[in-house]
């Protein structure tokens, strides 16, 4: 039993404990109350981005934007403070300053803002977000958007009329053929800086430019007939190869000998010969009825196209006609020739030879597959007679009829004309719906086909687009758009004119994608130009083929009517 004293120590002890347990928790309280544990930033991402209205994700690009009127608008997941923006974590490159123009009235979570100054023209831009501590949140992952202002609308070049920039058009582009060709033998060097390496197809386009020169002034008709004797006479040379009377894809300009295009292609190939022969006999109507000189060029021309054995490339009697034939590999490429693309023109010269014709059956059962070529779908509500889904490259609507006239032509298989119109508004529209976004596809500008790349070469279509036009694409379709082709034309010369207008015209391809502008210029590409442009205002080249007695024979015999 405890006494009274230590009963009453004990209860003071433990009561003075009490107190002074009571005065610390109330100091901490009042300590705590005075200085509040800092609030840590809430972790946040962003859920959206619109430039100029336009979404875009991080890492992604959005195109065309106004140079002097850029909004943009950032959705972050919760709310933030935009009072105490931190521009080293905001900021946007390439010399822009953080002075933007904050907007109201919009939610707690959003920020929007103006960029003040008028940004350059056709420059990229970056807005980066970096991860970390601003504006009361903290980014756990860093963001960064890229936005393209829109191209200089000014005019590069003064404003001429629709028909002198046609005639400009042409006289550039020709002069690749006239004071590029290669000094010996006057055919087409295969592209700028080629050399010695020449080619067939885009010589016979080239050489079909030779009326239209005369024509419209650039060349006189004797300096025509110079040229042309320049290259007959080389090309008739026994020391220049041909085989079973075929060129092959290229030659060397000078000692005439084969320069391989692959490695089993060394000999002929009958798809560059049959454009070759097409120039050929258009540049023979031209001066079939001149003097004693024009006259002797059109008998040596008549020579190298009865010299063609055709039906040598049925490889054996085959109901086919083959791309290749090499002395030192022979079949071994084994490529038919069929439909669609850009190859009828062989067809309807091998029925039309003089000398080793082709027969109906082989056109019927090689070329057109029995009806195998016959697509009849509608592509953005227009029909498509023949061949691949969306027509493929443009270049099957220009080759074959450079010379051969699509206006009244009709088979069993199609309307000729319906078929290339439908497949130029087909890419044209195409273009204009632009499902992968690609910078500045549109009405005027336009045109997928066959050319340069960055760093390689396709042959562009809507099935196959990498973001690349060439202007020859929808400058070769006037005859079938020239609506749409004048747009594009206005736009390659007057607002890309200081990017891809040059020494031989334009330059072969572009993608404002990539800001990736060709220096080239190819033969194949340059050619349709001149004479596609020249069917558009005169139908002069169409006339001048389809004057040849033969075609006409080998047309009738295919079932064709013209």
């Amino acid at each position: 039993m405890h006494s009274p004293c230590i009963f009453l120590i004990n209860t003071n002890c433990k009561m003075k404990t009490y107190l002074l347990t009571l005065i610390c928790l109330l100091s901490l309280l009042i300590s705590c109350t005075n200085n509040p544990a800092p609030v840590l930033p809430v972790n946040a991402y962003i859920q959206s981005v619109l430039i100029n209205g336009i979404a875009v994700a991080s890492g992604g690009s959005v195109y065309s934007v106004k140079a002097d009127s850029i909004i943009i608008h950032i959705l972050f997941s919760t709310q933030i403070n935009k009072k105490i923006i931190d521009p080293s974590r905001l900021y946007i490159s390439n010399g822009v300053d953080t002075s933007f123009v904050i907007l109201s009235d919009t939610s707690k979570s959003e920020l929007s803002f103006r960029i003040k100054k008028k940004l350059n023209y056709y420059t990229t831009y970056k807005l980066e977000l970096l991860a970390g501590e601003n504006m009361g949140i903290k980014l756990i992952d860093p963001y960064e958007y890229n936005f393209i202002t829109a191209l200089d609308p000014t005019p590069k070049f003064p404003i001429i009329s629709d028909d002198s920039l046609l005639t400009l058009v042409q006289k550039k582009t020709f002069d690749y053929f006239w004071s590029y060709a290669h000094p010996v033998s006057g055919l087409a060097r295969e592209r700028l800086n080629s050399d010695e390496t020449v080619t067939f197809g885009g010589s016979g386009f080239g050489i079909m430019g030779i009326p239209v020169a005369i024509e419209r002034g650039f060349i006189t008709r004797a300096q025509g007939l110079e040229r042309m004797n320049k290259i007959v006479n080389f090309l008739s040379l026994s020391t220049t190869d041909k085989f079973h009377g075929a060129f092959p894809h290229w030659m060397n300009g000078t000692t005439g000998k084969v320069i391989p295009f692959g490695t089993q292609d060394d000999g002929a190939d009958l798809v560059e010969t049959a454009f070759f022969i097409q120039g050929l006999l258009t540049v023979q109507s031209y001066y079939k009825n001149g003097n004693t000189a024009e006259k002797a060029m059109c008998a040596n021309i008549e020579t190298l196209w009865e010299n063609v054995e055709w039906t040598w490339f049925q490889q054996s009697g085959q109901q086919k006609l083959f791309w290749h034939w090499s002395p030192d590999y022979g079949w071994a490429i084994n490529m038919q020739i069929s439909g669609w693309d850009e190859a009828l023109i062989i067809y309807v010269l091998a029925a039309s030879s003089p000398t080793h014709p082709i027969t109906k059956a082989v056109y019927d059962n090689g070329w057109a597959l029995n009806g195998g070529i016959k697509n009849g779908k509608s592509f953005y509500g227009i029909t498509l007679p023949l061949g691949q889904d969306y027509g493929g490259p443009l270049f099957f609507a220009h080759y074959s009829f450079l010379g051969l006239d699509p206006r009244k032509l009709t088979d069993t298989y199609a309307n000729y004309w319906q078929q290339n119109t439908s497949h130029a508004k087909i890419n044209y529209q195409y273009c204009v719906a632009n499902p992968h976004k690609n910078y500045g596809y549109g009405p005027n500008c336009w045109g997928l086909t066959a050319s340069d790349i960055q760093g390689s070469y396709t042959a562009s279509s809507p099935t196959n687009d990498v973001g690349v036009i060439a202007p020859t694409a929808a400058l070769s379709s006037f005859p079938y758009t020239p609506v749409e082709s004048m747009q594009a034309l206005h736009f390659f010369y007057y607002t890309l004119g200081d990017k891809i207008w040059g020494t031989y015209g334009f330059n072969d391809a572009f993608n404002l994608n990539q800001g990736w502008f060709a220096t080239s210029y190819l033969a194949i590409d340059e050619g349709p130009i001149v004479t596609m442009i020249e069917n558009y205002r005169t139908g002069l080249l169409w006339n001048l083929f389809m004057q040849n007695p033969n075609v006409q024979n080998g047309l009738i015999k295919l079932g064709f009517s013209y």
